[in-house]
Order: structure tokens, then C-alpha cells, then sequence
């Protein structure tokens, strides 16, 4: 039986990372925390460098970027789940779209609110889960979006308060991203690629 790449995005997206941290443990295993070695233009640092181009490119690549494994794994156990769930509704090449402003977004959000790096793909994810609760909204406003905002997003806004290394505000803003995203896209209404149409 032939195997499908059933996901370009999704699947991209998640070799892309699988191959930036397997760099970055093999020739700087004690430097995950994006400090030194590759990881360093995978992690958004906290402040802007607007002569520096390579800080442009870690304003987006900063969702590439993993602290180990299990922070790799945490994200992408999830996002395997949903991605080719969102490529078939909204494209593959919108998919990405959302994925870069996601990027984007809570990149520029980090260096102007925050002290620390940036890096991981938790954003993304959340953002992926929330829009996957109106895959099939068909108008209105899905409860399924609402038990998502309340289960996950609440306890990212409790979780705010606990000293855990963790970027809720990443989740959040992936999470209002994905809101908005469904919003804007409710109903299937967005152009899909005539290639990647059923036919």
C-alpha cells in the first residue's frame, strides 16, 4: 500500500523542527536553551534588532525552534492530530498562512512585553486547536468553540499566575488567533487552491 503525504503543511512543519532540534542535540547538546548553537535562530530573543536581519527571521522562526524532546513532542503529538484536519477544510497553503501570522504575531508581542526568549511551537498548536472547533460550524457561534476557549484558554489565563517556565502568553495568543481565524473563515468560505480541491 502506497504511503500518502497527506498533509504537506502539517507534515513540513513538523520535519522542519524534528531536523533543527536533532542539529542542535547532536553538535550542542548542552545548549538547548537556544542560547548558543542553531537553536539561536529559532528562539525570538526579548528586544528588537531592527539592523539585524537574521531578527527578522526569528520573529517567525521562533515556532521551529524546541527547548528537548519532550517540549517537541508535547506540541506536535497534538498537532499531527489536527493539522491534516484543518488542511482538508481550509488549504494547505492557508494553513500556513495562519501558522506564519501566528509566528509573527506572538513573536512581536514577546519582544514588546517581555524579558525573556521566545521559542516553540505551543502557539501554533493552540491556535490549531481552537480553529479546529469550527471545522464544522456551519454559522453561529459553535459550543464547541466556547467549551475550547473555557477548558484550555482558562486554564492558560490560570496558569499565568504559576512559575512553571511555560509561555501562556504564547497559548493565549494562539488561542485568540485561532478565535479569529475561525471567525473570519466560518462556513468554509475561504478560497482553497484548485489543486488541492477534491475532485
Amino acid at each position: 500500500m502506497k504511503i500518502r503525504y497527506n498533509a504537506p503543511t502539517t507534515l513540513n512543519f513538523t520535519f522542519i523542527c524534528v531536523v533543527i532540534l536533532g542539529i542542535q542535540s547532536i553538535f550542542f547538546p548542552f545548549d538547548a536553551d537556544g542560547t548558543k548553537g542553531v537553536m539561536q535562530y529559532f528562539t525570538v530573543p526579548p528586544y528588537a534588532d531592527f539592523t539585524n536581519p537574521i531578527w527578522y527571521f526569528q520573529l517567525f522562526s521562533h515556532v521551529m525552534g524546541h527547548a528537548n524532546w519532550n517540549h517537541l513532542y508535547g506540541n506536535f503529538g497534538v498537532i499531527l492530530l489536527i493539522g491534516p484536519i484543518l488542511e482538508e477544510k481550509y488549504g494547505s497553503r492557508n494553513l500556513a498562512i495562519m501558522i506564519l501570522i501566528t509566528a509573527l504575531v506572538t513573536g512581536i508581542l514577546n519582544v514588546v512585553f517581555f524579558s525573556t526568549g521566545l521559542l516553540g511551537a505551543s502557539g501554533v498548536l493552540f491556535m490549531m486547536i481552537v480553529l479546529a472547533s469550527f471545522t464544522q460550524s456551519k454559522g453561529g457561534i459553535p459550543l464547541t468553540f466556547i467549551l475550547v476557549v473555557l477548558l484550555y484558554l482558562g486554564r492558560e489565563i490560570y496558569n499565568i499566575f504559576q512559575d512553571d517556565q511555560v509561555s501562556q502568553f504564547a497559548h493565549l495568543v494562539g488561542g485568540i488567533l485561532g478565535g479569529l481565524f475561525g471567525f473570519f473563515l466560518q462556513g468554509g468560505s475561504v478560497s482553497v487552491p484548485k489543486a488541492e480541491r477534491k475532485k
